[in-house]
């Protein structure tokens, strides 16, 4: 099945501010609800030793992505790990609830981030989650770019995969919504307004999680766009990690030399 980079909905421009929150928002609770990135934490802390940091950028987290669960597995050693949330469109009210609950392992950098140009002031061990694929491989590539630059490691993880077996996963991932979205905080009556009255969000989960589907990379696509990049020490791995389900993620893990 050939890659194909179609546009996801809720990443458009035009398309309502407070409907992205939601969207973003429901697609953090499923991650944590379902807890679907927890068998990477093994892969994740080892790419954080190898580095020598307990700081992580995230890049693009939308609703904040899987941390409220995955960082409590990242938890132990000397120090404590520090998590930085940030996007090009930041969710701040989902950012702020999930420092909240956090007991401080988790804050977030407040103004918009562009993954291919981030700021020096946010220093630590990059990761992406489930947002790798929305770039065309030029984007792509000039993210990893950034973070050769700036000799830092990057991990980019992806529950999506180019295959019929997880495209047809997105409906019961869309129908979900429909049962959790009572249970969401904090309660806003335009969510259930535009959930069951006016199915907007399921819709628009439903159409971007087949569009994700399509625009995933695979392991050796995700070695070819990082080709060439960083000195020859500079190490990048790929593959698929068996996950919930046996459900492959993807990812793709690039360190410089140890700064330890």
């Amino acid at each position: 099945m050939p890659r194909i980079q179609l546009f996801e909905i809720h990443e458009q421009p035009w398309f309502p501010t407070f409907l992205r929150d939601e969207v973003t928002g429901a697609l953090q609770f499923g991650l944590n609800f379902l807890d679907v990135y927890a068998p990477i934490a093994s892969l994740l802390q080892s790419a954080l030793e190898r580095a020598g940091s307990r700081t992580i950028v995230d890049l693009c987290s939308g609703g904040g992505g899987p941390w409220i669960n995955l960082a409590r597995q990242l938890r132990g050693g000397a120090r404590p790990i520090r998590i930085y949330l940030t996007d090009k469109f930041p969710n701040l009210a989902a950012f702020e609830n999930l420092r909240a609950a956090s007991d401080d392992g988790i804050t977030f950098y407040g103004k918009p981030v562009d993954a291919a140009n981030v700021p020096l002031e946010l220093d630590g061990f990059r990761t992406m989650f489930t947002s790798f694929h929305h770039f065309p491989s030029g984007e792509a590539r000039a993210i990893l770019q950034n973070a050769v630059a700036a000799g830092r490691g990057i991990a980019i993880f992806e529950v999506t995969r180019r295959a019929q077996a997880t495209i047809v996963l997105m409906l019961p991932w869309s129908v979900l919504l429909l049962f959790f979205t009572p249970f969401l905080r904090p309660f806003r009556w335009s969510r259930l307004l535009f959930t069951y009255l006016l199915p907007v969000i399921p819709v628009v989960m439903l159409f971007d999680g087949i569009v994700s589907c399509l625009r995933t990379y695979r392991p050796e696509e995700l070695l070819a766009i990082s080709a060439g990049l960083g000195a020859p020490d500079y190490q990048w791995e790929a593959g698929e990690h068996f996950g919930l389900g046996q459900l492959p993620i993807t990812y793709l893990i690039g360190n410089p030399p140890s700064r330890v």
